[in-house]
């Protein structure tokens, strides 16, 4: 199953503005935090994907920035839990996430993973295994993964776009996957990944239903205590996307804190969307938040401010079909970036 090639130029506009500005704000964060910093890979060393694979000499240096001891790399499902329970976790704590199956986790992720004892998650869509693609792991290799302390979540079973699908139809197919599950693995996973992270509010109410603990997007930002437990951000990496300057930007990402977000649907019935939220901590003003879109190239779009807390956005041109992604950050302490980051789906007709 093919990823869809979505636009990096919000990415890319925020790496720029980033990477330009090099002043200090604030004291230094204690050492616990209430958030953690979730990566996402796909394919590895698989150069005919570029939009989804990580060359071998970029993962091999993530390893070594995760492993030089400043980071706390724990297993997903326990980063969960403790957000959920308001524990604290450490600062600078990381999760290592890998969608799809592919045979490449197998042959070249897992043996780097495993040599550095760095705990990681599979997301895996059933489909692929059950139909034997040539790309994809087989049912014995995940069990193989399984086995050694993998863990392993849902992704739902045909990898479709949930967005243009009927609940009726969400349902049947997390079923056959909770079927293939339980017979080649003995379990049902208890947390789930969308499809190309896209989801709405029907599609998340469905995923609620379905019993699972929480569910990732393919949003950029932090995942911290009180987020919403079924849009969990992520930070995607990629060949483009996946420098060590990057990766090092996301691993020490701080959450930028929000309510009252608006669109208050994912999916988009209005485009280009009236974007904005309410930032909800004090980070002694809001003067250096910037925002970027993925449909507009040059910088920043323009922000209004209204009062002490409030932000709007208003895109001057339409996302074309498909994905749609904005991505605001704020300087933090140390140099460290808070951001926060949607993802739309733009249905081709205006609606879904």
């Amino acid at each position: 199953m093919k990823k869809r090639q979505t636009s990096g130029k919000a990415t890319a506009a925020v790496m720029a503005a980033v990477l330009l500005l090099t002043m200090s704000l604030g004291a230094p964060l204690a050492a616990a935090a209430d958030w953690a910093s979730v990566i996402m890979y796909h394919r590895f060393d698989e150069d005919n994907y570029p939009h989804t694979n990580i060359k071998i000499e970029q993962f091999k240096e993530h390893i070594a920035e995760l492993t030089n001891g400043e980071y706390t790399v724990l297993p997903l499902n326990e980063i969960v839990d403790r957000l959920e329970k308001g524990e604290v976790l450490p600062d600078k704590t990381v999760a290592i996430t890998i969608d799809d199956a592919y045979r490449s986790v197998f042959e070249i992720a897992w043996p780097l993973l495993r040599a550095a004892k760095l705990p990681f998650t599979v997301f895996v869509a059933p489909e692929g295994v059950d139909k034997a693609f040539p790309d994809y792991m087989t049912w014995d290799q995940l069990r193989i993964l399984r086995d050694g302390g993998v863990h392993i979540g849902h992704h739902s079973y045909s990898h479709g776009h949930l967005p243009l699908m009927n609940a009726e139809q969400i349902q049947a197919d997390i079923a056959k996957a909770n079927g293939r599950f339980e017979a080649e693995l003995g379990f049902v996973p208890a947390i789930f990944a969308y499809p190309y992270g896209e989801y709405g509010n029907d599609v998340k109410a469905v995923i609620r239903a379905a019993g699972f603990k929480a569910a990732f997007g393919q949003q950029s930002g932090v995942a911290y205590s009180g987020h919403d437990r079924f849009e969990l951000p992520r930070f995607a990496m990629s060949e483009n996307y996946g420098g060590i300057g990057r990766f090092r930007l996301a691993a020490n990402a701080l959450p930028l804190r929000v309510a009252e977000v608006t669109p208050s649907d994912n999916v988009l019935r209005r485009n280009p969307p009236n974007f904005g939220f309410t930032v909800t901590e004090d980070y002694g003003g809001l003067n250096g938040l910037s925002c970027f879109s993925s449909n507009q190239t040059g910088g920043a779009v323009p922000i209004e401010k209204i009062g002490s807390s409030r932000v709007e956005v208003r895109l001057a041109s339409a996302f074309k079909p498909g994905q749609g992604r904005i991505n605001c950050t704020l300087l933090g302490p140390d140099r460290r970036w808070r951001w926060f980051g949607s993802l739309f789906y733009i249905p081709s007709d205006g609606s879904n």
